[in-house]
């Protein structure tokens, strides 16, 4: 496997922090912009596209700030997260996405990330 490369974006997000999380880490919240269908079981949480599976292990949570995933079948060391960011002095919130690549393949991602970010605005209605 080629060496993946960790890159981060952001985006302008028109939420709540704690609404917005809920979208983050809960499966029903998940299902209506990230997969098609998400179910938990133990910490491990199975993504379906189009009937095809992935599971990720939540590695990390903090409430209403983040949540960090590592793909069961990827080495150790990668994960994505999402991170829930606001500013203290105008509370305009902002959602940074941490992930790994190979380099070849990080502006894939980041277009892939960039539809489902807007997929996800469209659901919340911001």
């Amino acid at each position: 496997m080629s060496e993946k490369k960790k890159f981060t974006i952001e985006y302008e997000i028109k939420s709540s922090p704690r609404i917005l999380f809920s979208f983050l880490s809960e499966p029903n919240g998940l299902s209506q912009w990230f997969a098609d269908e998400v179910n938990i079981r133990d910490h491990v949480y199975t993504f379906t596209w189009d009937d095809e599976s992935q599971k990720a292990k939540l590695c990390s949570v903090k409430e209403n700030k983040s949540v960090r995933f590592k793909w069961i079948d990827d080495d150790a060391q990668y994960y994505f997260e999402m991170e829930i960011l606001q500013d203290e002095l105008t509370n305009d919130v902002a959602l940074a996405i941490t992930d790994f690549a190979a380099e070849d393949a990080i502006a894939e991602r980041k277009l892939i990330w960039d539809n489902s970010i807007d997929y996800l605005i469209s659901v919340l209605g911001a």
